[in-house]
């Protein structure tokens, strides 16, 4: 599992140009395999691939084929799709590589936008003395089931709601959790009881579900359900 903490775009630097770009591109064209081999090693060519990527840029780039639809696994990249669609001619598949990596990072960019929009304010302090911990706990509860709405919409836009698009929804809502301040294993968890198998491949939840998957997560993390539902 990739934590936001290595995923985190502000973290993680990430200089491009068009001179890094032919560079990456001239490296991995030889890692190509040949037109027509199995699948095992058209994997271990993108296995490789990885390794590269993250040696050069960071643990971040392993994302770089979580491709959308059934072929990549739910995720939101479109210029890779399974391995045996899209392992051809070298240059080809070596730009291919390329555009899907600055396809993943773009949207690591956006993720930590959207993070820092939806992040309940600094100022929700149960310490301060004139607080009401059950109020500040509310308010927090809000913000808490908004950004959970709110970034599983976008995730299934992104994704169409296809094959596996619970996954990314899982990782996001993790990433998002942990930006605040959770540890990853908190969030994972926190995550998983709130989704609690309401969604599936191919199936767009209805938009009850997805509110109700919020306000689970907003109850379960501040004991108190936001004060919009009291």
């Amino acid at each position: 599992m990739l934590p936001w903490s290595a995923a985190d775009p502000d973290s993680n630097a990430f200089a491009w140009s068009e001179e890094e770009h032919a560079t990456v591109v001239t490296l991995i064209a030889p890692m190509v395999p040949p037109v027509g081999v199995d699948r095992r090693a058209q994997s271990r060519f993108v296995a490789e691939v990885t390794r590269l990527l993250v040696a050069r840029y960071g643990r971040w780039a392993c994302g770089w084929h979580w491709s959308y639809g059934e072929g990549g696994g739910g995720g939101v990249v479109t210029s890779w799709c399974c391995d045996a669609d899209s392992v051809g001619e070298a240059v080809p598949t070596a730009a291919a590589v390329v555009a899907s990596l600055l396809e993943w990072r773009d949207w690591l960019e956006e993720l930590a936008d959207r993070f820092k929009q939806l992040a309940p304010p600094d100022d929700l302090d149960t310490s301060a003395p004139d607080a009401d911990p059950r109020t500040v706990a509310a308010d927090r509860s809000w913000h808490v089931e908004r950004a959970a709405t709110r970034l599983v919409t976008v995730v299934m836009d992104r994704t169409g709601a296809e094959c596996a698009w619970y996954t990314l929804c899982r990782t996001v809502l993790t990433w998002f959790l942990s930006s605040t301040g959770m540890t990853a294993e908190q969030a994972d968890a926190a995550v998983e009881r709130a989704i609690g198998g309401r969604f599936e491949s191919w199936t767009t939840p209805a938009p009850t579900v997805v509110t109700t998957v919020g306000e689970d997560l907003a109850t379960d993390l501040t004991g108190e359900p936001s004060y919009r539902d009291r």
